[in-house]
C-alpha cells in the first residue's frame, strides 16, 4: 500500500509541473516587453532584437496579435525568432515549395521558425531502378 501511494503522489507531481523558461512562467514571459525579455534569450536572438526588427517583421507581428489563436498566418520570415506572445497561435512557414503549419508551443521560444518547417524531405529509397542491376539490364522500357 505505502509504495502504491508514493507512486502515485510522484505521478500527480510530475502532472503539476509547469513550463518554465529560465525560472520564468509562461504568463511572466507574455507579460514582459521585448526589452525585458532580452536578458533571458540566448545570445543570437538578444543581439538580433537588440538591433530591431525589420520593417516586414513588425507588420508580421502586428498581423499576428489582431489574429485569433486557431486561424493560421502565412509567412516566409523563417528568421523570425519566436516570442511568447507568439505561444498557441499557428503558423504557416514557408519552407521553399509550400507553407508547413508549425503551432508554437512555450519550448519554442528564442528559436527561428525556420527550424521548425524543413526545407529537405527525408530520404525514402525504394528497389533499384531498370539497370541498376545487370540483370534488369535487359529488361524491355515499358
Amino acid at each position: 500500500m505505502v509504495k502504491r501511494s508514493k507512486r502515485r503522489r510522484k505521478i500527480e507531481i510530475a502532472a503539476k509541473k509547469e513550463f518554465t523558461y529560465r525560472g520564468l512562467t509562461l504568463e511572466e514571459l507574455q507579460k514582459m516587453s521585448i526589452e525585458e525579455l532580452l536578458p533571458y534569450l540566448p545570445a543570437r536572438a538578444r543581439r538580433t532584437l537588440r538591433r530591431g526588427l525589420t520593417p516586414v517583421q513588425y507588420r508580421f507581428l502586428e498581423k499576428l496579435r489582431k489574429t485569433e489563436k486557431g486561424k493560421p498566418i502565412r509567412t516566409h520570415l523563417r528568421d523570425m525568432i519566436i516570442l511568447p506572445e507568439f505561444v498557441g497561435h499557428t503558423i504557416a512557414v514557408h519552407n521553399g515549395k509550400e507553407f508547413q503549419p508549425v503551432t508554437i508551443k512555450p519550448e519554442m521560444i528564442g528559436h527561428y521558425l525556420g527550424e521548425f518547417a524543413l526545407t529537405r524531405k527525408e530520404v525514402k529509397h525504394s528497389g533499384p531502378g531498370v539497370g541498376a542491376t545487370r540483370s534488369s539490364k535487359y529488361l524491355p522500357l515499358k
